[in-house]
Protein backbone atom coordinates (compact mmCIF):
# COMPACT_ATOMS: atom_id res chain seq x y z
CA UNK A 1 0.00 0.00 0.00
CA UNK A 2 1.61 3.45 -1.05
CA UNK A 3 0.22 6.39 1.24
CA UNK A 4 -1.38 9.30 -0.14
CA UNK A 5 -2.07 12.70 0.94
CA UNK A 6 -5.24 12.54 2.00
CA UNK A 7 -7.54 10.07 3.69
CA UNK A 8 -8.98 7.38 1.24
CA UNK A 9 -12.65 7.30 0.82
CA UNK A 10 -14.49 4.25 -0.53
CA UNK A 11 -17.76 3.22 -1.42
CA UNK A 12 -17.86 1.38 1.97
CA UNK A 13 -16.60 4.11 4.27
CA UNK A 14 -17.12 7.75 4.59
CA UNK A 15 -15.58 10.48 6.74
CA UNK A 16 -17.38 10.84 10.14
CA UNK A 17 -16.18 13.38 11.45
CA UNK A 18 -15.46 16.86 9.82
CA UNK A 19 -12.25 17.44 12.27
CA UNK A 20 -10.67 14.27 10.91
CA UNK A 21 -7.12 15.01 10.05
CA UNK A 22 -4.99 14.05 6.97
CA UNK A 23 -1.68 12.59 6.48
CA UNK A 24 -0.95 16.40 4.96
CA UNK A 25 -0.36 17.71 8.54
CA UNK A 26 1.24 21.21 9.69
CA UNK A 27 4.12 20.36 12.16
CA UNK A 28 1.74 22.70 14.45
CA UNK A 29 -0.95 20.83 14.63
CA UNK A 30 1.35 17.36 14.87
CA UNK A 31 2.79 19.05 17.87
CA UNK A 32 -0.72 19.84 19.32
CA UNK A 33 -2.19 16.50 18.91
CA UNK A 34 0.90 14.64 20.20
CA UNK A 35 0.72 17.75 23.28
CA UNK A 36 -2.97 16.38 24.19
CA UNK A 37 -2.65 12.86 23.78
CA UNK A 38 0.35 12.85 26.19
CA UNK A 39 -1.04 14.86 29.22
CA UNK A 40 -4.25 13.03 29.06
CA UNK A 41 -2.27 9.49 29.23
CA UNK A 42 -0.08 10.72 32.39
CA UNK A 43 -3.01 11.65 33.81
CA UNK A 44 -4.62 8.48 33.30
CA UNK A 45 -1.58 6.22 34.19
CA UNK A 46 -0.98 8.48 37.07
CA UNK A 47 -4.21 7.36 38.27
CA UNK A 48 -3.47 3.25 37.66
CA UNK A 49 0.18 3.51 39.02
CA UNK A 50 -0.69 5.34 42.52
CA UNK A 51 -2.33 1.71 43.74
CA UNK A 52 1.48 0.04 43.32
CA UNK A 53 3.18 2.88 44.67
CA UNK A 54 1.28 3.03 47.87
CA UNK A 55 0.74 -1.06 48.11
CA UNK A 56 2.06 -1.70 51.56
CA UNK A 57 0.15 1.37 53.10
CA UNK A 58 -3.34 -0.40 51.28
CA UNK A 59 -2.46 -3.26 52.47
CA UNK A 60 -2.20 -1.85 56.17
CA UNK A 61 -5.61 -0.59 56.10
CA UNK A 62 -7.99 -2.70 53.61
CA UNK A 63 -6.99 -6.35 54.53
CA UNK A 64 -6.88 -8.33 57.81
CA UNK A 65 -3.69 -9.28 58.42
CA UNK A 66 -2.58 -12.80 59.58
CA UNK A 67 -0.69 -13.22 62.75
CA UNK A 68 1.17 -15.98 61.05
CA UNK A 69 2.63 -14.52 58.40
CA UNK A 70 3.27 -10.45 57.37
CA UNK A 71 3.42 -11.03 54.17
CA UNK A 72 -0.64 -11.95 53.56
CA UNK A 73 -1.83 -8.37 53.76
CA UNK A 74 0.40 -7.91 50.94
CA UNK A 75 -0.26 -10.83 48.95
CA UNK A 76 -3.52 -9.47 48.71
CA UNK A 77 -2.46 -6.10 47.92
CA UNK A 78 -0.53 -7.29 44.95
CA UNK A 79 -3.95 -10.25 44.13
CA UNK A 80 -5.95 -6.74 43.75
CA UNK A 81 -3.77 -5.61 42.03
CA UNK A 82 -3.99 -8.26 38.47
CA UNK A 83 -7.31 -8.46 39.23
CA UNK A 84 -7.01 -5.04 38.03
CA UNK A 85 -4.96 -6.08 35.12
CA UNK A 86 -7.39 -8.88 34.09
CA UNK A 87 -9.88 -6.55 33.05
CA UNK A 88 -7.67 -4.90 30.69
CA UNK A 89 -8.18 -7.52 28.02
CA UNK A 90 -12.09 -6.45 28.43
CA UNK A 91 -11.02 -2.75 28.21
CA UNK A 92 -8.72 -3.00 25.18
CA UNK A 93 -11.35 -5.13 23.23
CA UNK A 94 -14.40 -2.72 24.22
CA UNK A 95 -12.70 0.49 23.98
CA UNK A 96 -10.92 -0.31 20.92
CA UNK A 97 -13.58 -1.58 19.64
CA UNK A 98 -15.14 1.86 20.35
CA UNK A 99 -11.95 3.36 18.60
CA UNK A 100 -12.19 1.52 15.70
CA UNK A 101 -16.12 2.37 15.10
CA UNK A 102 -16.48 5.84 16.99
CA UNK A 103 -13.13 7.07 16.48
CA UNK A 104 -9.82 7.57 18.67
CA UNK A 105 -11.18 10.70 20.06
CA UNK A 106 -14.60 8.89 21.75
CA UNK A 107 -12.67 6.32 23.16
CA UNK A 108 -9.81 8.48 24.61
CA UNK A 109 -12.73 10.86 26.16
CA UNK A 110 -14.73 7.54 28.13
CA UNK A 111 -11.33 5.77 29.22
CA UNK A 112 -10.32 8.87 31.12
CA UNK A 113 -13.51 9.66 32.83
CA UNK A 114 -13.65 5.73 33.68
CA UNK A 115 -10.15 6.07 35.15
CA UNK A 116 -10.88 9.44 37.29
CA UNK A 117 -14.31 7.15 38.35
CA UNK A 118 -12.33 4.24 39.56
CA UNK A 119 -9.82 6.61 41.35
CA UNK A 120 -11.96 8.54 43.25
CA UNK A 121 -13.57 5.28 44.18
CA UNK A 122 -9.97 4.20 46.04
CA UNK A 123 -9.56 7.05 47.80
CA UNK A 124 -13.20 6.36 48.91
CA UNK A 125 -12.86 2.92 50.18
CA UNK A 126 -13.37 2.45 53.73
CA UNK A 127 -11.14 -0.16 55.98
CA UNK A 128 -11.88 -3.22 57.15
CA UNK A 129 -11.82 -2.08 60.73
CA UNK A 130 -15.18 0.20 59.79
CA UNK A 131 -16.27 -1.55 57.76
CA UNK A 132 -15.28 -5.69 57.44
CA UNK A 133 -15.30 -7.79 54.09
CA UNK A 134 -17.00 -4.27 52.24
CA UNK A 135 -13.59 -2.83 52.28
CA UNK A 136 -11.84 -5.48 49.68
CA UNK A 137 -15.32 -5.26 47.54
CA UNK A 138 -14.76 -1.90 47.23
CA UNK A 139 -11.51 -1.60 46.51
CA UNK A 140 -11.62 -4.74 43.61
CA UNK A 141 -14.84 -2.92 41.90
CA UNK A 142 -12.53 0.17 42.15
CA UNK A 143 -9.14 -1.95 40.37
CA UNK A 144 -12.04 -3.45 37.52
CA UNK A 145 -13.14 0.10 36.45
CA UNK A 146 -9.60 1.16 36.34
CA UNK A 147 -8.54 -2.00 34.50
CA UNK A 148 -11.22 -1.52 32.01
CA UNK A 149 -10.32 1.97 31.26
CA UNK A 150 -6.51 1.56 31.39
CA UNK A 151 -6.65 -1.04 28.77
CA UNK A 152 -8.91 0.53 26.57
CA UNK A 153 -6.09 3.89 26.86
CA UNK A 154 -3.01 1.50 25.62
CA UNK A 155 -5.51 0.65 22.23
CA UNK A 156 -6.94 4.04 21.58
CA UNK A 157 -3.49 6.38 22.37
CA UNK A 158 -1.62 4.01 20.84
CA UNK A 159 -3.15 4.16 17.61
CA UNK A 160 -4.02 7.89 17.85
CA UNK A 161 -0.16 8.70 18.03
CA UNK A 162 1.18 6.73 15.61
CA UNK A 163 -1.52 8.15 13.00
CA UNK A 164 -1.05 11.34 14.02
CA UNK A 165 3.13 11.20 13.63
CA UNK A 166 4.00 12.44 9.86
CA UNK A 167 6.20 10.79 7.31
CA UNK A 168 9.57 9.27 9.38
CA UNK A 169 8.50 10.41 12.85
CA UNK A 170 6.53 7.48 13.92
CA UNK A 171 9.45 6.01 16.15
CA UNK A 172 9.78 9.49 17.99
CA UNK A 173 5.87 9.91 18.55
CA UNK A 174 5.82 5.62 19.83
CA UNK A 175 8.26 6.89 22.18
CA UNK A 176 5.98 9.80 23.96
CA UNK A 177 3.24 6.54 24.92
CA UNK A 178 6.15 5.76 27.43
CA UNK A 179 7.15 9.48 28.23
CA UNK A 180 3.53 10.53 29.06
CA UNK A 181 3.36 6.78 31.15
CA UNK A 182 6.59 7.40 32.83
CA UNK A 183 5.39 11.12 33.74
CA UNK A 184 2.09 9.69 35.27
CA UNK A 185 4.81 7.08 37.21
CA UNK A 186 6.81 9.98 38.52
CA UNK A 187 3.90 11.98 39.85
CA UNK A 188 2.73 9.02 41.22
CA UNK A 189 5.84 7.74 42.47
CA UNK A 190 6.39 11.14 43.92
CA UNK A 191 3.12 12.39 45.33
CA UNK A 192 3.77 9.23 47.60
CA UNK A 193 7.65 10.14 48.27
CA UNK A 194 6.41 13.84 49.41
CA UNK A 195 4.16 12.42 51.45
CA UNK A 196 6.27 10.32 53.85
CA UNK A 197 8.06 12.98 53.89
CA UNK A 198 6.02 15.67 55.00
CA UNK A 199 3.30 13.58 56.95
CA UNK A 200 4.06 12.46 60.91
CA UNK A 201 4.88 9.19 61.33
CA UNK A 202 1.53 7.28 61.34
CA UNK A 203 -0.57 9.62 59.11
CA UNK A 204 0.61 8.23 55.68
CA UNK A 205 -0.37 4.58 57.10
CA UNK A 206 -4.06 5.96 58.81
CA UNK A 207 -5.24 8.67 56.15
CA UNK A 208 -2.35 10.22 53.98
CA UNK A 209 -2.36 7.33 51.71
CA UNK A 210 -5.82 8.39 50.27
CA UNK A 211 -4.63 11.83 49.04
CA UNK A 212 -3.19 10.62 45.54
CA UNK A 213 -5.99 9.20 44.73
CA UNK A 214 -7.75 12.14 44.75
CA UNK A 215 -5.62 13.87 42.66
CA UNK A 216 -5.82 11.64 40.54
CA UNK A 217 -9.51 12.22 40.08
CA UNK A 218 -9.18 15.67 39.62
CA UNK A 219 -6.29 15.52 37.16
CA UNK A 220 -8.40 12.98 34.77
CA UNK A 221 -11.00 16.03 35.02
CA UNK A 222 -8.35 18.22 33.45
CA UNK A 223 -7.54 15.29 31.08
CA UNK A 224 -10.47 15.01 29.48
CA UNK A 225 -11.52 18.78 29.13
CA UNK A 226 -7.43 18.57 27.21
CA UNK A 227 -9.20 15.57 24.99
CA UNK A 228 -12.12 17.63 23.69
CA UNK A 229 -9.93 19.69 21.48
CA UNK A 230 -8.11 16.69 19.71
CA UNK A 231 -8.46 16.19 16.06
CA UNK A 232 -9.46 12.99 14.94
CA UNK A 233 -7.03 10.34 13.09
CA UNK A 234 -9.55 7.77 11.98
CA UNK A 235 -12.76 7.84 9.28
CA UNK A 236 -15.41 6.21 11.10
CA UNK A 237 -18.02 4.80 8.41
CA UNK A 238 -21.51 5.93 8.86
CA UNK A 239 -23.09 2.37 7.80
CA UNK A 240 -23.40 0.00 10.54
CA UNK A 241 -22.71 -2.62 8.33
CA UNK A 242 -19.59 -1.65 7.09
CA UNK A 243 -18.25 -1.12 10.81
CA UNK A 244 -15.35 -3.77 12.10
CA UNK A 245 -17.13 -6.39 14.68
CA UNK A 246 -16.02 -6.86 17.98
CA UNK A 247 -13.49 -9.59 17.16
CA UNK A 248 -12.45 -8.94 13.87
CA UNK A 249 -9.03 -8.23 14.58
CA UNK A 250 -9.02 -11.78 15.95
CA UNK A 251 -10.81 -13.33 13.62
CA UNK A 252 -9.59 -12.51 10.70
CA UNK A 253 -5.91 -11.66 11.74
CA UNK A 254 -5.12 -14.20 13.81
CA UNK A 255 -0.97 -14.33 13.26
CA UNK A 256 -1.47 -10.43 14.04
CA UNK A 257 -2.27 -11.07 17.22
CA UNK A 258 -0.20 -13.96 18.48
CA UNK A 259 2.47 -11.67 17.40
CA UNK A 260 1.42 -8.70 19.71
CA UNK A 261 1.45 -11.36 22.07
CA UNK A 262 4.78 -12.46 21.57
CA UNK A 263 6.57 -8.90 21.13
CA UNK A 264 4.80 -8.07 24.36
CA UNK A 265 5.21 -10.65 27.07
CA UNK A 266 9.38 -10.55 27.47
CA UNK A 267 8.52 -6.15 27.51
CA UNK A 268 5.55 -6.13 29.96
CA UNK A 269 7.52 -8.47 32.67
CA UNK A 270 10.43 -6.59 32.45
CA UNK A 271 8.81 -2.96 32.51
CA UNK A 272 6.73 -3.87 35.66
CA UNK A 273 9.29 -5.37 37.07
CA UNK A 274 11.57 -2.39 36.80
CA UNK A 275 9.19 0.23 36.79
CA UNK A 276 6.86 -0.74 39.48
CA UNK A 277 7.77 -4.34 41.63
CA UNK A 278 11.79 -2.96 42.35
CA UNK A 279 10.96 -0.32 45.17
CA UNK A 280 8.78 -3.35 46.64
CA UNK A 281 10.90 -6.47 45.38
CA UNK A 282 13.98 -4.10 47.42
CA UNK A 283 11.90 -3.85 50.46
CA UNK A 284 10.95 -7.47 51.30
CA UNK A 285 13.82 -9.06 49.43
CA UNK A 286 16.76 -6.78 51.20
CA UNK A 287 15.04 -4.46 53.79
CA UNK A 288 15.03 -1.38 52.38
CA UNK A 289 12.97 1.42 54.22
CA UNK A 290 9.55 2.48 51.59
CA UNK A 291 10.79 5.98 51.71
CA UNK A 292 14.19 5.53 50.03
CA UNK A 293 13.25 2.50 48.04
CA UNK A 294 10.36 5.01 46.80
CA UNK A 295 13.10 7.61 46.21
CA UNK A 296 15.39 5.16 43.69
CA UNK A 297 12.39 4.19 42.11
CA UNK A 298 11.46 8.16 41.36
CA UNK A 299 15.27 8.86 40.38
CA UNK A 300 14.73 6.19 37.87
CA UNK A 301 12.10 7.17 36.41
CA UNK A 302 13.37 10.49 35.28
CA UNK A 303 16.23 9.32 34.03
CA UNK A 304 13.98 6.51 32.20
CA UNK A 305 11.63 9.08 30.75
CA UNK A 306 14.94 11.18 29.12
CA UNK A 307 15.85 8.17 26.97
CA UNK A 308 12.62 7.57 25.43
CA UNK A 309 12.77 9.87 22.82
CA UNK A 310 16.06 9.42 22.41
CA UNK A 311 15.12 5.53 21.51
CA UNK A 312 12.54 6.62 19.07
CA UNK A 313 14.71 8.89 17.25
CA UNK A 314 17.02 5.94 16.71
CA UNK A 315 14.56 3.73 15.51
CA UNK A 316 12.98 5.88 12.90
CA UNK A 317 16.73 5.84 11.74
CA UNK A 318 18.28 2.62 12.30
CA UNK A 319 14.81 0.91 12.46
CA UNK A 320 12.70 -1.37 15.32
CA UNK A 321 14.32 -4.42 15.48
CA UNK A 322 17.82 -3.78 16.55
CA UNK A 323 16.25 -2.07 19.21
CA UNK A 324 13.76 -4.52 20.38
CA UNK A 325 16.75 -7.33 19.84
CA UNK A 326 19.10 -5.41 21.95
CA UNK A 327 16.59 -5.20 25.11
CA UNK A 328 15.99 -8.94 24.93
CA UNK A 329 18.99 -10.33 24.54
CA UNK A 330 20.06 -7.74 27.43
CA UNK A 331 17.43 -8.34 30.05
CA UNK A 332 17.79 -12.46 29.61
CA UNK A 333 21.53 -12.33 29.85
CA UNK A 334 21.56 -9.52 32.98
CA UNK A 335 18.26 -9.80 34.39
CA UNK A 336 19.61 -12.32 37.36
CA UNK A 337 22.61 -10.44 37.60
CA UNK A 338 21.40 -6.77 38.16
CA UNK A 339 18.67 -8.39 40.29
CA UNK A 340 20.79 -10.12 42.42
CA UNK A 341 22.99 -7.10 42.82
CA UNK A 342 20.77 -5.03 44.65
CA UNK A 343 22.13 -4.86 48.71
CA UNK A 344 21.86 -2.78 51.63
CA UNK A 345 23.30 -0.04 49.49
CA UNK A 346 21.14 3.06 48.01
CA UNK A 347 23.63 3.49 45.27
CA UNK A 348 23.44 -0.75 44.10
CA UNK A 349 19.17 -0.28 44.03
CA UNK A 350 20.08 3.23 41.82
CA UNK A 351 22.18 1.54 39.56
CA UNK A 352 20.12 -1.62 39.21
CA UNK A 353 17.42 0.47 38.09
CA UNK A 354 19.43 2.96 35.69
CA UNK A 355 21.12 -0.04 34.11
CA UNK A 356 18.00 -1.77 33.13
CA UNK A 357 16.09 1.25 32.07
CA UNK A 358 18.32 1.68 29.41
CA UNK A 359 17.71 -1.84 27.92
CA UNK A 360 14.24 -0.99 28.71
CA UNK A 361 14.51 1.63 25.98
CA UNK A 362 14.95 -0.70 23.25
CA UNK A 363 11.13 -2.19 23.92
CA UNK A 364 9.41 0.63 25.55
CA UNK A 365 10.61 3.43 22.75
CA UNK A 366 9.03 1.35 19.94
CA UNK A 367 6.78 -0.84 21.53
CA UNK A 368 3.36 1.97 20.27
CA UNK A 369 5.19 1.53 16.88
CA UNK A 370 5.48 -1.86 16.17
CA UNK A 371 1.82 -2.71 17.35
CA UNK A 372 0.36 -0.37 15.18
CA UNK A 373 1.99 -1.17 12.03
CA UNK A 374 1.04 -4.85 12.23
CA UNK A 375 -2.46 -4.17 12.11
CA UNK A 376 -4.74 -2.44 9.02
CA UNK A 377 -6.07 0.69 10.42
CA UNK A 378 -9.59 -0.59 10.29
CA UNK A 379 -9.05 -2.93 13.26
CA UNK A 380 -5.91 -1.67 14.59
CA UNK A 381 -7.60 -0.45 17.94
CA UNK A 382 -9.34 -3.21 18.83
CA UNK A 383 -7.03 -5.60 17.25
CA UNK A 384 -4.08 -4.13 19.20
CA UNK A 385 -6.38 -4.07 22.48
CA UNK A 386 -7.05 -7.39 23.09
CA UNK A 387 -3.70 -9.51 22.71
CA UNK A 388 -1.74 -6.84 24.45
CA UNK A 389 -4.11 -6.59 27.16
CA UNK A 390 -4.02 -10.04 28.03
CA UNK A 391 -0.73 -10.69 27.65
CA UNK A 392 -0.08 -7.48 30.22
CA UNK A 393 -2.63 -9.43 32.51
CA UNK A 394 -0.67 -12.86 32.47
CA UNK A 395 2.91 -11.43 32.52
CA UNK A 396 2.97 -8.04 34.23
CA UNK A 397 -0.25 -7.59 35.73
CA UNK A 398 0.76 -10.84 37.89
CA UNK A 399 4.61 -9.20 38.18
CA UNK A 400 4.45 -8.33 41.60
CA UNK A 401 2.57 -11.08 42.75
CA UNK A 402 4.89 -13.57 41.21
CA UNK A 403 7.54 -11.59 42.51
CA UNK A 404 6.37 -11.91 46.42
CA UNK A 405 5.22 -15.85 46.16
CA UNK A 406 8.49 -16.62 45.32
CA UNK A 407 10.27 -14.96 48.55
CA UNK A 408 7.20 -15.75 50.78
CA UNK A 409 7.61 -19.81 49.27
CA UNK A 410 11.47 -19.42 50.15
CA UNK A 411 13.05 -18.99 46.45
CA UNK A 412 13.63 -15.25 46.15
CA UNK A 413 16.20 -16.06 43.55
CA UNK A 414 13.68 -17.48 41.22
CA UNK A 415 11.84 -14.80 40.11
CA UNK A 416 14.71 -13.05 38.33
CA UNK A 417 15.47 -16.20 35.85
CA UNK A 418 11.89 -16.35 35.29
CA UNK A 419 12.24 -12.36 33.98
CA UNK A 420 15.20 -13.31 31.79
CA UNK A 421 13.36 -16.51 30.82
CA UNK A 422 9.99 -14.66 29.16
CA UNK A 423 13.03 -11.99 27.54
CA UNK A 424 14.48 -15.00 25.85
CA UNK A 425 10.92 -15.85 24.28
CA UNK A 426 10.32 -12.76 23.12
CA UNK A 427 13.71 -12.02 21.57
CA UNK A 428 13.09 -15.52 19.35
CA UNK A 429 10.28 -13.53 18.24
CA UNK A 430 11.79 -10.48 17.53
CA UNK A 431 14.47 -12.14 15.54
CA UNK A 432 11.50 -13.36 13.20
CA UNK A 433 9.72 -10.00 13.11
CA UNK A 434 9.80 -8.22 9.77
CA UNK A 435 11.26 -4.53 9.96
CA UNK A 436 8.21 -1.94 9.97
CA UNK A 437 10.14 1.12 10.17
CA UNK A 438 10.77 1.78 6.61
CA UNK A 439 7.13 0.61 5.59
CA UNK A 440 4.37 3.58 4.91
CA UNK A 441 1.33 3.14 7.47
CA UNK A 442 -2.01 1.88 6.42
CA UNK A 443 -4.75 4.47 7.00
Amino acid sequence: MTKSKSLPVDDSETVGSPSLRTTEETPRSSVRQLAAASIGNAAEWYDWYAYSFLATYVADQIFPKSSGNSLVPLLSTFAVFAVGFFMRPVGGLLMGAVADRRGRKAALTVTILLMGGGSLLVALTPTYASTGVLAPVVLVVARLVQGLSVGGEFAASTTFLIESAGPGRRGLFSSFQYVSTTIGQLLASGSAVLLTHLLPEGQMDLWGWRVPFLFGAIMSLVGFWIRQGVDETHGVTQRKAARPALFDGLRRHPRESLLICGITAGGTIAYYTWTTYLPTYAHVNVGFGKSDALLAGTISLAFFAILQPLGGLLSDRIGRKPLLIGFAVGFAALAVPLLHAISGSFTSLLLAQCAGMVLLTGYTSVAAAVNAEVFPARVRAAGIGFPYSLTVALFGGTAPYVGTWFKQAGHAGGFPWYVAGLCLVSACVYMALPETSDKPLDR
